[in-house]
Protein backbone atom coordinates (compact mmCIF):
# COMPACT_ATOMS: atom_id res chain seq x y z
CA UNK A 1 0.00 0.00 0.00
CA UNK A 2 1.14 3.44 -0.99
CA UNK A 3 0.71 6.09 2.23
CA UNK A 4 -0.23 9.61 0.77
CA UNK A 5 0.80 12.75 3.11
CA UNK A 6 -1.97 14.88 3.44
CA UNK A 7 -0.75 18.06 4.92
CA UNK A 8 -3.47 20.29 3.64
CA UNK A 9 -2.08 21.31 0.04
CA UNK A 10 -3.75 20.95 -2.95
CA UNK A 11 -3.49 18.27 -6.26
CA UNK A 12 -4.20 15.57 -4.18
CA UNK A 13 -7.23 14.53 -5.56
CA UNK A 14 -4.61 13.96 -9.09
CA UNK A 15 -2.73 12.23 -7.27
CA UNK A 16 -4.97 9.71 -5.86
CA UNK A 17 -6.99 9.25 -9.10
CA UNK A 18 -3.27 8.98 -11.26
CA UNK A 19 -2.31 5.89 -8.74
CA UNK A 20 -5.90 4.51 -9.25
CA UNK A 21 -5.37 4.29 -12.90
CA UNK A 22 -2.11 2.37 -12.24
CA UNK A 23 -4.21 -0.42 -10.25
CA UNK A 24 -2.36 1.17 -7.20
CA UNK A 25 -3.63 1.49 -3.46
CA UNK A 26 -3.41 4.60 -2.21
CA UNK A 27 -4.22 5.78 1.22
CA UNK A 28 -4.11 9.69 3.15
CA UNK A 29 -1.71 8.98 6.53
CA UNK A 30 -3.87 9.30 9.35
CA UNK A 31 -0.79 10.28 11.68
CA UNK A 32 3.20 10.72 11.79
CA UNK A 33 2.53 7.51 14.26
CA UNK A 34 2.06 5.84 11.07
CA UNK A 35 5.04 5.82 9.20
CA UNK A 36 7.37 5.83 12.68
CA UNK A 37 8.75 2.70 13.97
CA UNK A 38 9.20 -0.55 12.66
CA UNK A 39 5.60 -1.53 12.44
CA UNK A 40 3.72 0.54 9.72
CA UNK A 41 0.68 -0.36 7.15
CA UNK A 42 2.22 1.28 3.97
CA UNK A 43 5.33 -0.33 2.20
CA UNK A 44 5.77 3.44 0.02
CA UNK A 45 5.58 6.66 0.72
CA UNK A 46 3.97 9.76 -1.70
CA UNK A 47 4.38 13.22 -0.66
CA UNK A 48 2.57 15.75 -3.17
CA UNK A 49 1.48 19.21 -3.13
CA UNK A 50 1.87 22.53 -3.89
CA UNK A 51 2.66 25.51 -1.71
CA UNK A 52 4.80 27.69 0.69
CA UNK A 53 8.10 26.62 2.03
CA UNK A 54 8.00 28.01 5.47
CA UNK A 55 4.53 27.18 6.11
CA UNK A 56 4.88 23.68 4.98
CA UNK A 57 7.75 23.30 7.13
CA UNK A 58 5.80 24.63 10.06
CA UNK A 59 3.02 22.79 9.41
CA UNK A 60 5.65 18.99 9.02
CA UNK A 61 7.11 20.43 12.56
CA UNK A 62 3.73 20.92 14.60
CA UNK A 63 2.02 17.81 13.69
CA UNK A 64 5.22 15.48 14.03
CA UNK A 65 5.51 14.84 10.51
CA UNK A 66 9.08 16.18 10.22
CA UNK A 67 11.08 14.37 12.51
CA UNK A 68 8.61 10.55 11.24
CA UNK A 69 9.52 11.62 7.43
CA UNK A 70 13.67 12.28 8.34
CA UNK A 71 13.34 8.63 10.24
CA UNK A 72 11.44 7.22 7.05
CA UNK A 73 13.89 8.57 4.69
CA UNK A 74 16.78 7.89 6.24
CA UNK A 75 15.90 4.16 6.81
CA UNK A 76 16.32 4.54 3.08
CA UNK A 77 12.58 3.72 2.35
CA UNK A 78 11.03 4.09 -0.84
CA UNK A 79 9.42 7.41 -0.85
CA UNK A 80 8.52 9.93 -3.85
CA UNK A 81 8.36 13.64 -3.70
CA UNK A 82 6.35 15.92 -5.44
CA UNK A 83 6.63 19.92 -6.30
CA UNK A 84 6.97 20.57 -2.91
CA UNK A 85 8.22 17.58 -1.80
CA UNK A 86 10.86 18.17 -3.25
CA UNK A 87 12.16 21.63 -2.09
CA UNK A 88 11.27 20.07 1.30
CA UNK A 89 13.76 17.86 1.59
CA UNK A 90 16.45 20.63 1.13
CA UNK A 91 18.18 22.28 3.61
CA UNK A 92 16.68 25.82 3.45
CA UNK A 93 14.78 27.71 0.66
CA UNK A 94 15.08 31.49 -0.14
CA UNK A 95 10.95 31.25 0.10
CA UNK A 96 11.28 30.67 3.26
CA UNK A 97 13.53 34.05 4.88
CA UNK A 98 12.60 36.84 2.11
CA UNK A 99 8.90 38.09 3.27
CA UNK A 100 7.71 41.62 1.94
CA UNK A 101 11.51 42.77 0.08
CA UNK A 102 12.80 41.87 3.64
CA UNK A 103 15.00 39.04 4.96
CA UNK A 104 13.86 37.25 8.00
CA UNK A 105 15.10 34.19 10.23
CA UNK A 106 15.65 31.62 8.10
CA UNK A 107 13.62 28.29 7.91
CA UNK A 108 15.45 24.90 8.03
CA UNK A 109 13.60 22.24 5.94
CA UNK A 110 13.87 18.55 6.28
CA UNK A 111 17.60 18.78 5.64
CA UNK A 112 17.96 14.99 3.83
CA UNK A 113 19.44 16.31 1.19
CA UNK A 114 22.37 19.16 1.38
CA UNK A 115 21.49 22.18 -0.82
CA UNK A 116 19.30 24.95 -0.71
CA UNK A 117 16.54 26.12 -3.15
CA UNK A 118 16.54 29.22 -5.03
CA UNK A 119 14.24 31.83 -7.02
CA UNK A 120 14.57 31.97 -10.42
CA UNK A 121 16.47 35.12 -11.78
CA UNK A 122 13.81 36.41 -14.71
CA UNK A 123 10.81 38.58 -14.35
CA UNK A 124 8.38 35.71 -15.72
CA UNK A 125 7.90 33.86 -12.60
CA UNK A 126 6.24 31.33 -11.53
CA UNK A 127 7.23 29.24 -14.35
CA UNK A 128 4.07 27.51 -15.61
CA UNK A 129 3.47 24.92 -18.59
CA UNK A 130 4.97 22.01 -20.17
CA UNK A 131 8.99 21.90 -19.96
CA UNK A 132 11.64 19.25 -21.91
CA UNK A 133 13.58 17.31 -18.93
CA UNK A 134 16.96 15.72 -19.66
CA UNK A 135 17.05 12.67 -17.67
CA UNK A 136 20.60 11.00 -16.98
CA UNK A 137 21.29 7.93 -17.88
CA UNK A 138 20.13 4.33 -16.02
CA UNK A 139 17.62 6.85 -14.14
CA UNK A 140 15.27 4.28 -12.65
CA UNK A 141 12.56 6.95 -12.80
CA UNK A 142 12.34 7.77 -16.56
CA UNK A 143 13.08 3.95 -17.65
CA UNK A 144 11.34 3.35 -21.06
CA UNK A 145 10.65 7.03 -21.61
CA UNK A 146 12.08 8.98 -24.63
CA UNK A 147 14.67 11.13 -24.58
CA UNK A 148 14.18 14.99 -22.92
CA UNK A 149 10.47 14.28 -22.47
CA UNK A 150 8.02 17.16 -21.37
CA UNK A 151 6.40 17.06 -18.11
CA UNK A 152 3.94 19.71 -16.24
CA UNK A 153 5.49 22.70 -14.18
CA UNK A 154 4.15 24.87 -12.32
CA UNK A 155 6.66 26.62 -9.46
CA UNK A 156 8.84 29.72 -8.64
CA UNK A 157 12.06 28.24 -6.79
CA UNK A 158 14.51 25.63 -8.36
CA UNK A 159 16.98 23.37 -6.07
CA UNK A 160 20.78 23.44 -5.83
CA UNK A 161 21.88 20.45 -4.50
CA UNK A 162 25.65 20.45 -3.07
CA UNK A 163 26.67 17.25 -4.20
CA UNK A 164 25.06 17.05 -8.39
CA UNK A 165 25.47 13.13 -8.14
CA UNK A 166 21.66 12.96 -6.89
CA UNK A 167 20.08 15.24 -9.65
CA UNK A 168 18.59 12.48 -12.38
CA UNK A 169 17.01 14.71 -14.53
CA UNK A 170 17.47 18.77 -15.20
CA UNK A 171 15.18 21.21 -17.11
CA UNK A 172 16.05 24.80 -17.72
CA UNK A 173 14.18 28.06 -17.27
CA UNK A 174 16.01 30.86 -17.29
CA UNK A 175 18.80 28.67 -15.20
CA UNK A 176 19.71 24.84 -16.45
CA UNK A 177 18.19 23.46 -12.94
CA UNK A 178 18.09 20.16 -10.98
CA UNK A 179 14.65 19.11 -11.47
CA UNK A 180 14.64 15.32 -10.58
CA UNK A 181 16.79 13.53 -7.69
CA UNK A 182 16.96 9.74 -6.94
CA UNK A 183 19.09 8.38 -4.17
CA UNK A 184 18.91 5.20 -3.05
CA UNK A 185 15.30 4.52 -2.28
CA UNK A 186 14.63 8.21 -2.13
CA UNK A 187 13.54 10.36 -5.51
CA UNK A 188 11.63 13.50 -5.67
CA UNK A 189 10.01 15.44 -8.90
CA UNK A 190 9.67 19.06 -9.59
CA UNK A 191 7.02 18.68 -11.95
CA UNK A 192 3.58 16.87 -11.58
CA UNK A 193 3.68 13.36 -13.14
CA UNK A 194 -0.39 13.22 -12.46
CA UNK A 195 -1.11 16.14 -14.44
CA UNK A 196 1.38 15.14 -17.33
CA UNK A 197 -0.54 12.45 -19.28
CA UNK A 198 0.73 8.85 -20.21
CA UNK A 199 4.30 9.82 -19.60
CA UNK A 200 3.54 11.13 -16.36
CA UNK A 201 1.79 8.17 -15.65
CA UNK A 202 4.35 6.02 -17.05
CA UNK A 203 6.52 7.78 -14.55
CA UNK A 204 4.33 7.35 -11.85
CA UNK A 205 4.47 2.92 -12.42
CA UNK A 206 8.42 3.02 -12.75
CA UNK A 207 8.40 4.35 -9.24
CA UNK A 208 5.87 1.84 -7.80
CA UNK A 209 7.09 -1.22 -9.74
CA UNK A 210 10.90 -0.06 -7.89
Amino acid sequence: MIGVIDYGAGNLGSVMNALKRLGSEGRFVKGPEEIAGGNVPYEKLLFPGDGHFATAMASLEKSGYAAALREWIQADKPFLGICIGLQLLFDSSEEAFKENGAFKENVCGLGVIPGTVKRFPGRKVPQIGWNQTQARPGSKLFRGLPENSFFYYIHSYYTVPADDSVAAAWAEYYVRYCSVIEQGALAAVQFHPEKSGALGLKLLENWIGG
